[in-house]
C-alpha cells in the first residue's frame, strides 16, 4: 500500500502533525505501507513569511504552496490512500473534490472544533478567507474520518457514517526527561502565541499563590519567546522539538486552563497529556475531553473558578508526596490510553480499506 500525507508544515515542525500522525509513521512503514510527505511550507523562512506581517511575501508563499499542493494532487494517482490533516489547502475544497474525482481513498483527520472561527492575530485579512465551514464538506468528501475525541466525532457524523476516534499521543519512548530539581516549585504551561490567552485566564490565580508561597515558586511559559507578564517574572521561551521534555521536566505542576465554549470543547488536552507523561501533576479545566481524562485528585486535578485553582495549586505545592503520587497516576493514564503504543494497532486499521 502506499499513502500520501497531505499537511502544512514539513515533518517534525508542528506539534499537532506529530501527536497525530507523524509518531505512528514507522509503525505505518513496519506494516507495508510505503507514505510521502507533502507539506505546504517547507522552509522555516516560509514559516517566518506566512505566519508574520508582510501581505506581499505573503501572497509570494501562498502561490508557492498552491503550486505545491496542485502537483502532489496531480500525482496522488499513484497512490492508494491520501490523509489530509486538517484541510489539503489554505482555502475552499478544490483538492478535496479533485481527489474524490480520482476515486482515491481519502482518510481526513482532525482534531480541534476547526469548522469554528478561533481567530489567528498574525493572518489578518487571510482569516476572513479561511472559511471554516468547509470541514464539514471535508468530511462528507472523505472515505474515512478519524477525529481526536467524541465531541469533534459528533460534529462529524453529520456528514460521514465512517467515524474512528483516535485521541492525540504521547510517544514515551522519546518522552523522557530527568526532572530537575529545586528547592522552588515551578508552575508551568506550554503552548503557543495562538493559545497564551488561555493561560492569561489563571493568571488571577497565580497572583495570588505568589502573594501567599512568595519566593517558594516561580513560573514558567513555554512556546511563545515574545510573552512576558512582568507581575510575576514570567518571560515566555520558544518551544523547541529536541528539548522539548528536558524544558517540561522543570515543571513540578503542569496547567491547562481552559474557557469554557464551543471551541475549547473539540481540544485533545495535548498539554495535560504532555505533563502527564513526565509525571508531572496536572491542573486542568474541566472542558470537553479534559472531564474524561482526569479523575479528580487522583490522576490530576480539576478546577474551574480562581478559587478552586488557587485551592488546588496550594494543595500540591504544600505537599511534595501528592505531587508524586498524582504525577505517577497521570502517567499511568497516559500509559494505558494515550501513548503510542496503546493506539498504534487503531491507527494501522485506519489505513485498511476493504
Amino acid at each position: 500500500m502506499k499513502a500520501l500525507f497531505l499537511v502544512l508544515h514539513r515533518k517534525d515542525r508542528s506539534p499537532g502533525q506529530r501527536y497525530r500522525h507523524e509518531q505512528y509513521l514507522k509503525h505505518l512503514s513496519e506494516n507495508g505501507i510505503d507514505y510521502a510527505i507533502s507539506p505546504l511550507l517547507k522552509t522555516e523562512k516560509e514559516d517566518r513569511t506566512f505566519y508574520g506581517n508582510n501581505l506581499l511575501p505573503k501572497i509570494w508563499v501562498g502561490m508557492k504552496a498552491l503550486c505545491r499542493r496542485f502537483l502532489s494532487v496531480l500525482s496522488a494517482g499513484k497512490y492508494d490512500v491520501v490523509y489530509i490533516y486538517r484541510d489539503a489547502f489554505f482555502f475552499g475544497t478544490f483538492f478535496e473534490n479533485w481527489l474524490k474525482r480520482k476515486k482515491v481513498k481519502i482518510i481526513y483527520d482532525f482534531d480541534d472544533a476547526i469548522w469554528l472561527m478561533d481567530e489567528n492575530p498574525n493572518q489578518g485579512i487571510f482569516n476572513k478567507l479561511k472559511n471554516p465551514e468547509k470541514t464539514g464538506k471535508i468530511c462528507s468528501i472523505a472515505d474515512r474520518v478519524i477525529v481526536g475525541n467524541k465531541y469533534l466525532k459528533g460534529y462529524a457524523s453529520q456528514f460521514n457514517d465512517d467515524i474512528q476516534i483516535i485521541p492525540s499521543t504521547i510517544d514515551l519512548e522519546k518522552y523522557q526527561a530527568e526532572k530537575v530539581h529545586s528547592e522552588k516549585v515551578c508552575i508551568g504551561w506550554t503552548g503557543s502565541f495562538s493559545t497564551i490567552k488561555h493561560f492569561e485566564t489563571v493568571l488571577p490565580a497565580l497572583k495570588k499563590i505568589k502573594e501567599v508561597f512568595r519566593e517558594n515558586v516561580y513560573f514558567k511559559v513555554i512556546g511563545d519567546p515574545t510573552y512576558a507578564f512582568q507581575p510575576l517574572d514570567i518571560k515566555g521561551v520558544k518551544w523547541n522539538s529536541e528539548t522539548e521534555a528536558e524544558d517540561l521536566a522543570e515543571l513540578d505542576i503542569g496547567l491547562m486552563p481552559l474557557p469554557d465554549n464551543e471551541w475549547t470543547k473539540g481540544k485533545c488536552a495535548m498539554k495535560g497529556l504532555q505533563y502527564m507523561a513526565l509525571e508531572i501533576p496536572t491542573i486542568m479545566s474541566p472542558v470537553g475531553v479534559n472531564s474524561d481524562i482526569i479523575q479528580d485528585g487522583e490522576n490530576g486535578f480539576l478546577a474551574s473558578t480562581i478559587d478552586e485553582w488557587v485551592d488546588k495549586l496550594s494543595l500540591l505545592i504544600e505537599d511534595a508526596d501528592l505531587r508524586k503520587r498524582i504525577g505517577k497516576a497521570g502517567k499511568k493514564t497516559v500509559e494505558k490510553d494515550f501513548s503510542v503504543e496503546a493506539n498504534k494497532d487503531k491507527w494501522l486499521s485506519a489505513f485498511q480499506f476493504d
